[in-house]
């Protein structure tokens, strides 16, 4: 498992394709995202459009062990894109849409962490290498609102369990990736 980490906007996707391509020969695309309104149908789009047009993309954001262990072609390499999406997926989908000041969010985090768990196996039985790419949010301000706090709290302690577990991390800055494990 390699996980690839940066700010919004930092490069981290495009860096990612790259490692994904330069060392796999075809690649399974894992899209975490939910189409909504048409400003995400474009960017979803965009993204299809830098993608190598051999890749295979499967998209959703449940059962991604699954997808991990069976959905992937002998040999083919896996990009997960993105954590940070699955873990807000998650969170709505749990939460029904309530009223996020009436949520429990130390029991919604546990099943985050099931499914992070979930997908972490999948990885480690992998034969070929699985790359993970999430969003840096512990580098910004602590947010207002309750929701936003906890989701960037949830992210954090995510992204440090995925990054110990990881054989590399790499950390994209402005389009520059830098090995930090």
């Amino acid at each position: 498992m390699i996980l690839i980490t940066g700010g919004a906007r930092s490069g981290k996707s495009s860096f990612a394709e790259e490692l994904v391509d330069n060392r796999c020969h075809s690649a399974l695309y894992i899209a975490t995202s939910v189409v909504t309104d048409d400003e995400m149908a474009a960017r979803v789009a965009r993204h299809k459009a830098d993608r190598p047009q051999h890749w295979r993309t499967w998209e959703g954001f449940k059962n991604i062990a699954h997808a991990i262990r069976y959905e992937r072609k002998p040999g083919e390499g896996v990009m997960l894109e993105c954590i940070t999406t699955l873990i807000a997926n998650l969170l709505y989908d749990a939460s029904g849409g309530a009223d996020p000041d009436t949520l429990d969010y130390a029991q919604l985090e546990i099943g985050i962490n099931s499914e992070i768990d979930h997908i972490i196996d999948a990885c480690k039985e992998s034969e070929c290498p699985v790359y993970i790419v999430t969003n840096e949010l512990g580098m910004s301000i602590t947010p207002e609102n309750r929701l936003a706090r906890h989701f960037v709290d949830i992210a954090g302690r995510i992204n440090q369990k995925l990054a110990r577990q990881a054989e590399q991390v790499w950390l994209v800055v402005s389009g520059i990736g830098v090995q930090i494990k």
